[in-house]
């Protein structure tokens, strides 16, 4: 054996016990049971069967089609959710963020928002319309648009009258958070 390869033995050899002192120190701090944890409560997830993340909200769903919600699919809510939330908002209007739905008190075992509705039971708010309910998307300058369907798991049910504004229920959201995601759809007329 010559003298690089005896070297070599020896830093593989070093390596391997490195390896071993990270994985037991990782152990006993919990690092890798995190990462286990993880797996075993994968995120909060809010897709639509109607558009894919980052891609084009069909125009049915806008003003210039129907004009009513997407179906959206909900998945992995905490077990300690007591109710979920939604805001959708476009922080590209042209005057500032255009808040264009919100609702509240959705049960946290609904798994499905079907389209032009929402679950029994659910609370919305006022967009900026000064309407109740959903409006879609309707960019005026002729550019792309993003569109945000930020989706809360609480820790309460939300003491809030309907007809409420979206600063009104972010404020009774506040400190009741749990976790959230959010769907992302683009409009461009």
């Amino acid at each position: 054996m010559n003298k690089t390869t005896l070297i070599l033995i020896i830093l593989l050899i070093g390596v391997i016990i490195l390896a071993g002192f990270i994985i037991q120190s990782s152990l006993k701090n919990g690092s890798l049971n995190n990462q286990t944890n993880l797996i075993q409560n994968p995120k909060m997830i809010l897709t639509s069967p109607t558009f894919n993340p980052n891609e084009k909200i069909p125009p049915k769903f806008t003003c210039d089609g129907g004009n009513i919600n997407p179906e959206l699919h909900i998945q992995n809510v905490p077990e300690s959710a007591k109710s979920l939330a939604m805001i959708m908002d476009d922080p590209d209007a042209v005057s500032g963020t255009f808040t264009h739905w919100i609702v509240w008190n959705i049960d946290p075992k609904t798994e499905i928002i079907k389209q032009e509705s929402v679950p029994p039971g659910t609370t919305e708010g006022e967009n900026d319309t000064s309407r109740e309910g959903y409006i879609g998307p309707c960019p005026p300058d002729k550019k792309p648009h993003r569109y945000f369907f930020k989706l809360y798991a609480l820790d309460t049910l939300l003491n809030l009258e309907a007809g409420s504004n979206k600063a009104k229920l972010e404020s009774a959201m506040s400190g009741h958070i749990i976790e959230q995601t959010e769907l992302i759809g683009i409009y461009e007329r």
